[in-house]
């Protein structure tokens, strides 16, 4: 007698059943993020989110391809242990640091949740928010990413993790200045590309958060008092 598969909790969904051709890079299922190991409980690179932040997301995805571009998603529902994980590497003295050029160069990672790059509790747990961007039509992810060194409008060197994607100034989970959405530390293009993405997710009902260029919440999300802690794995019933 086989036995019945776990289903993923009512009103959460896979990205992929929404939005059959989405492109899914789940940096915290890789060791390619600021801790530099696989974050705690992120076990499939699968997008899971609320249904109603995923039906909008797939609006945002045809408004998207309309401009010649589809999306990519880096992070969607996060697991109240992944954000335990975060914490304990924010205090953690004897962390080697591998990542922090990459990731947070101008700060100490002692003052990520501080400076509002990372939540204590994250939007991301109750499940209708989404870290993501945009990628020309038909163009497929670089694995590994390319490191290029870039100077800002301050005159300042940060280094730009080239993944493909359309160019943002800054690289997703950049934890600086130059990552805020209308940050003029990135040139006049950028700040373009920017105002274009975060056009297409207001018409379908995301509010971006103005740290994060690609941090996006469900205005009406289903779960605004709810913090989940489900794992992030492919292996759910989903019905």
């Amino acid at each position: 007698m086989s036995s019945v598969p776990e289903k993923l909790p009512s009103g959460f969904v896979y990205l992929h059943n929404i939005i059959p051709d989405i492109q899914v890079s789940l940096r915290y299922a890789t060791e390619e993020n600021f801790m530099g190991c696989v974050v705690n409980s992120y076990y499939s690179n699968v997008a899971i989110m609320t249904e109603a932040a995923a039906l909008a997301l797939k609006q945002a995805q045809q408004l998207a391809k309309e401009n010649g571009y589809e999306l990519v998603i880096y992070d969607s529902y996060r697991p109240q242990k992944s954000v335990n994980h975060f914490i304990k590497w924010s205090e953690d003295p004897n962390d080697l640091q591998i990542k922090k050029d990459h990731y947070y160069p101008r700060i100490n990672k002692e003052d990520s949740f501080k400076l509002g790059y990372i939540a204590r509790k994250s939007g991301h747990t109750r499940g209708s928010t989404i870290d993501l961007t945009i990628i020309p039509i038909g163009k497929s992810l670089l694995n590994p990413l390319v490191p290029i060194k870039r100077i800002l409008n301050d005159n300042s060197t940060i280094l730009f993790l080239d993944d493909g994607t359309v160019d943002m100034g800054s690289s997703f989970d950049l934890f600086d200045e130059a990552s805020h959405t209308n940050s003029k530390l990135v040139n006049e293009n950028h700040q373009q590309m920017r105002m274009m993405f975060k056009s297409i997710m207001e018409k379908v009902g995301f509010i971006n958060y103005q740290r994060e260029w690609w941090h996006y919440t469900l205005k009406n999300e289903p779960f605004p008092d709810v913090y989940f802690d489900f794992d992030v794995k492919s292996s759910y019933s989903s019905f």
